[in-house]
């Protein structure tokens, strides 16, 4: 079971993530989450962390070229909230959908195959709202592709999370938070442990 923190705006809070075994961390680079990270800072995080952790840059409807500079910064994957572009070569997507109303789609619409990381659905924020999503729903969604379960997921229902969702990953932001993008390393280690007890 794969585990991504995201909302990552601090070393500190890299490291401890990446010392318990996190497989990516997120770094949000759009400019109206309360999470946001100038590139520059991220570049600096990145090029800090041990190998084997992967960087994962958070977009909003951004352009071909922005991931392309991320990727420069040392981006590994794009996880793209809203419209994805052309992503450029080196740089595999992972998009951000929500649940259909229908209880059987997901929107937008992905191409099979194509990964995918399920979160609630708020048109505002985009992520990071604390709000879970219906797992079983997301069970189906993962019976036929890769999918990371976002929303909500904290030490606590992780592990019913998991066992109903049967998803590729996890992805953690303000279930480990003191507050947004300051993450809370006791939540964090139990988080993990939580993870690594079910998986």
């Amino acid at each position: 079971m794969r585990i991504k923190v995201c909302g990552i705006t601090r070393s500190e809070d890299a490291h401890r993530a990446a010392e318990l075994g996190v497989d990516a961390l997120g770094f949000v680079l759009w400019p109206h989450s309360p999470r946001a990270i100038a590139l520059d800072t991220a570049r600096a995080i990145i090029a800090s962390l041990p190998p084997l952790v992967t960087p994962v840059g958070v977009f909003v409807d951004p352009s071909t070229e922005e991931i392309a500079r991320a990727r420069d910064a040392g981006l590994q994957v794009a996880q793209v909230h809203g419209s994805a572009p052309t992503v450029p070569p080196g740089m595999p997507l992972l998009q951000a959908v929500h649940l259909a109303v229908d209880g059987v789609g997901i929107v937008p619409a992905v191409p099979d195959g194509v990964p995918v990381l399920v979160d609630a659905h708020d048109p505002a924020r985009r992520g990071g709202t604390g709000r879970t999503v219906d797992w079983a729903h997301v069970r189906r969604i993962a019976a036929g592709r890769p999918v990371v379960l976002a929303g909500g997921l904290t030490a606590g229902n992780v592990a019913t999370a998991i066992r109903l969702a049967r998803p590729y990953g996890v992805d953690v932001s303000s279930g480990v938070e003191q507050e947004p993008g300051v993450k809370d390393h006791d939540k964090l280690a139990a988080f993990v442990a939580a993870v690594r007890a079910e998986a």
